[in-house]
């Protein structure tokens, strides 16, 4: 099973991604990497030269033709506006939201201009995270509130979502089997 983590940019995906990888010895993947060396450029790269629609296209078909198992994966924050992107990683495994609330993101996220993020003419970041936000709630499986959480705080309280889930879901097997 993968464990797809999603939310804003600045939530803490890689971060969290990498070393929740290495508690539990499965593999890590980036998607914002995979996309970057699919296409052999940055992600601001993509938006500011092809645009916003390009970009959610290429995201859209990378992660669709992703084949991972036993892996962490790290979205992009616009990844969440794909149902058929979002359908696939949840065909894999639990989806895991990480919650941070507009005034931490935006006091992390210092460089917006060059990160990659997809705002569309006219928007502002907070009008980006309001979109995004029942996307998030919507696909995930499990929530987790990172403010005021450091790092190892957030690892192991995302080991023990995944230790309930799989707790109950050998429950609910049982039951079917019996």
């Amino acid at each position: 099973m993968n464990i797809i983590l999603v939310g804003m940019s600045g939530a803490g995906k890689s971060t969290l991604g990498v070393l929740l990888a290495k508690a539990l010895g499965m593999n890590f993947v980036d998607t914002d990497i995979v996309i970057q060396q699919r296409e052999g450029k940055l992600l601001q790269e993509i938006i500011d030269n092809d645009g916003i629609e390009i970009f959610m296209q290429i995201e859209e078909k990378a992660i669709s033709e992703l084949h991972l198992e036993n892996c962490i994966i790290s979205t992009g924050g616009s990844v969440i506006y794909s149902e058929k992107a979002m359908n696939v990683l949840k065909q894999g495994g639990m989806v895991i939201y990480l919650h941070v609330p507009y005034e931490e993101i935006k006091r992390r996220l210092i460089n917006v201009t060059t990160r990659g993020i997809v705002i569309k003419n006219g928007k502002s970041l907070e009008d980006v995270y309001e979109e995004r936000l029942p996307l998030y709630i919507k696909y995930s499986d499990k929530a987790l509130d990172c403010l005021n959480k450091d790092v190892e705080q957030c690892v192991n309280e995302i080991i023990k979502l995944i230790q309930e889930t799989d707790v109950a879901h050998s429950a609910n097997v049982r039951t079917i089997v019996e």
